[in-house]
């Protein structure tokens, strides 16, 4: 690593050269590969020897499952569409086919999110004349996660330059945004290309090649939205849903990968357990009273549990809510955020038949009000202190 240093520092760029963005460049692969010997100045929000970077960098292995886990069920969900392999078959049949494929399709949505992202960071970086942000190293992984495979790339590289700069750097780059810039990507194009984010076509890859053809029973719906039209019945069991082996966005069907990614985020104290647990226990006591009160075979009537495997979820609980820039800050406030995406989440979910999946907006409700809850129980706490003072 010393011949490493000692390379990149031969390498090294003037700032203030005739070309500022090769000292932008310079400066964030060194940053990248080594830890810096200066301190941020402001959008400080982790406080600790281990600089953003190396923690961002935790984040990124802690999507690999998912990540993984995509590429393998994008391949198997197509091979399923055309009829080469059944549902009945091992989940191992043509393993390396199935990867394969669906790297070759996943992979193009990487690539352009990252490229499109950090490619806004540098001209950003450039012009302000300041180090690279990085917080894009997390947003560039989770944007093509919680997309359908089929979105077409010309459009995840608009809506990503879009998060990030009215998302982000509106708002004074890394640190300073208030909504989640990967979920922001997601509700842009789910207004801007509804036809692209929801419906039965966008969410297995179902391109031919001559002489195939899609099998008489192929549906692309997603649980959901199955659940939505044919009740409990028409969903996948609980394991079914655990595991993962269903349509859905790239990487949110497994319920097993996010819990491998949360196990490290949580084990390294990257990721807010309180968040996490909150969310899960907002979102099931609302299931709880729907499953209470619907009738019997219907969505609502959905076990808690099961329901919390369905959709982008788990998904959102571990790697969205836990933002540590958008999400509340205070220990008490960091509960309350938790419950109340958790809860609106499956309120949205199960209320509105026309939109089956309520954890986007319910996360963006909670990065909105997060600095309200943060104000309201540190204004508690100071109220709490002057009555210890008076008494005193």
């Amino acid at each position: 690593m010393k011949a490493l240093d000692n390379f990149m520092q031969k390498m090294k760029p003037k700032a203030d050269g005739k070309f500022p963005i090769a000292h932008t460049i310079w400066d964030g692969t060194y940053t990248f590969l080594f830890v810096p010997g200066h301190t941020n100045k402001n959008g400080v929000h982790i406080r600790d020897s281990v600089d953003l970077k190396r923690t961002m960098i935790v984040v990124v292995k802690a999507l690999i499952p998912c990540l993984l886990f995509g590429m393998y069920n994008v391949g198997h969900q197509h091979f399923l569409a055309i009829g080469e392999c059944l549902p009945t078959d091992h989940v191992c049949s043509m393993f390396w086919d199935k990867f394969i494929f669906g790297a070759l399709k996943v992979l193009p949505l990487v690539i352009v999110s990252y490229a499109a992202g950090l490619g806004v960071e540098f001209i950003f970086a450039a012009v302000n004349k300041h180090s690279i942000h990085e917080g894009f190293l997390v947003s560039g992984m989770l944007i093509p996660l919680c997309l359908p495979v089929d979105v077409p790339l010309w459009m995840v590289a608009v809506a990503t330059i879009f998060a990030v700069v009215i998302g982000k750097e509106v708002f004074g780059g890394t640190g300073m945004n208030v909504l989640n810039v990967a979920l922001v990507t997601r509700a842009f194009l789910f207004f801007a290309y509804p036809t692209k984010m929801s419906g039965d076509q966008v969410w297995i890859n179902t391109s031919l090649e001559e002489g195939q053809q899609l099998v008489d029973s192929y549906s692309g719906a997603t649980p959901l939205g199955k659940a939505v039209e044919g009740g409990v019945e028409a969903i996948p069991s609980l394991m079914e849903s655990t595991i993962g082996l269903i349509p859905g966005s790239v990487g949110e069907t497994s319920a097993i990968a996010i819990g491998l990614g949360a196990l490290l985020l949580i084990v390294t104290g990257v990721g807010s357990l309180r968040i996490m647990l909150s969310m899960f226990v907002g979102g099931f006591a609302m299931a709880a009273i729907f499953n209470a009160v619907g009738d019997a075979g219907s969505f609502m009537a959905v076990p808690p549990l099961h329901q919390l495997m369905l959709g982008g979820f788990a998904f959102g609980a571990v790697f969205m809510a836990t933002d540590p820039v958008s999400a509340a800050q205070t220990a008490k406030g960091k509960i309350i955020y938790g419950f109340l995406i958790g809860f609106v989440a499956i309120l949205i979910r199960v209320a509105n038949p026309a939109y089956p999946e309520g954890v986007m907006l319910a996360i963006l409700l909670g990065n909105v009000c997060a600095p309200l809850i943060d104000h309201t129980v540190v204004s508690g706490n100071i109220k709490k202190r002057l009555k210890r003072v008076k008494t005193a």
